[in-house]
């Protein structure tokens, strides 16, 4: 299976939970470092993850989307299905919304302002805006989570500032996706509201939708074991992969 992260890029991000959960199921897990494609968009995405899928010469097989990965699989769900067997896809959308639109013009404009904030804040603005309101209150969590952020923003890893295309509506096409598909939705996600996650599983044939509580955007760091069962058990539904962990760079 492959995994496509979010708009940071790093194929690393499901190293920490999720590869050592799919390998001890006896799972091949396929990760890779598609780079800050935050500019580029979903279409971009799209067009790298199928490139791969067709270099490794990978039978169809599940794909896993968080964010932009999500809405990147979806992409490659409408012109390439025969890639896939299914797909699990994460904290997404399906249409621009208000909040959304707000954050985006938000961000652009800072960028065009060349306005950066000081790590220690940008630290804070990424903790308030990924994470749930019960890890924010665990005052130990909380501390740790804001000096990874502070860490990834002194690193320039941050993905914030760096302005994307439009989202633009796209439920109308998901009624012609044929494969498989879970749509997982965090409770308190503020950058993709769970609401969202699930009109794109009701636009999807077949598709299927849940929800975990007491998560932000990056659920599948802030509750692995809930997120990693999810995973699992939609699997069971889909045919069996290799076992085994590749990683392309």
């Amino acid at each position: 299976m492959v995994l496509v992260a979010g708009g940071g890029g790093a194929g690393r991000i499901w190293e920490h939970h999720q590869v050592p959960a799919l390998t001890a199921a006896g799972r091949q897990a396929v990760t890779f470092d598609h780079g800050p494609t935050a500019t580029a968009g979903a279409a971009q995405l799209a067009a790298q993850t199928r490139e791969l899928l067709i270099a490794l010469d990978l039978p169809p097989c599940p794909l896993v989307g968080h964010s932009l990965g999500a809405l990147a699989v979806q992409e490659l769900l409408l012109t390439d299905p025969h890639l896939a067997s299914g797909a699990l896809l994460t904290a997404t959308r399906g249409r621009p919304d208000a909040v959304g639109e707000a954050l985006a013009r938000a961000e652009a404009a800072s960028a065009g302002a060349g306005i950066r904030l000081p790590p220690e804040y940008e630290a804070f603005v990424r903790l308030v805006q990924n994470l749930s309101p019960r890890t924010l209150a665990d005052e130990g969590a909380a501390a740790e989570w804001l000096d990874l952020f502070e860490l990834a923003a002194l690193a320039g890893e941050s993905v914030a500032y760096r302005p994307g295309p439009a989202v633009v509506d796209r439920l109308a096409d998901y009624g012609r996706i044929p494969v498989p598909v879970l749509v997982l939705g965090f409770a308190d996600d503020v950058l993709a509201p769970a609401p969202l996650g699930r009109e794109v599983a009701a636009a999807i044939p077949g598709a299927r939708y849940t929800e975990l509580p007491d998560t932000g955007h990056l659920g599948f760091l802030e509750r692995p074991e809930a997120f990693n069962a999810v995973l699992l058990d939609f699997l069971t539904t889909l045919a069996p992969t290799d076992p085994g962990v590749s990683h392309a760079p």
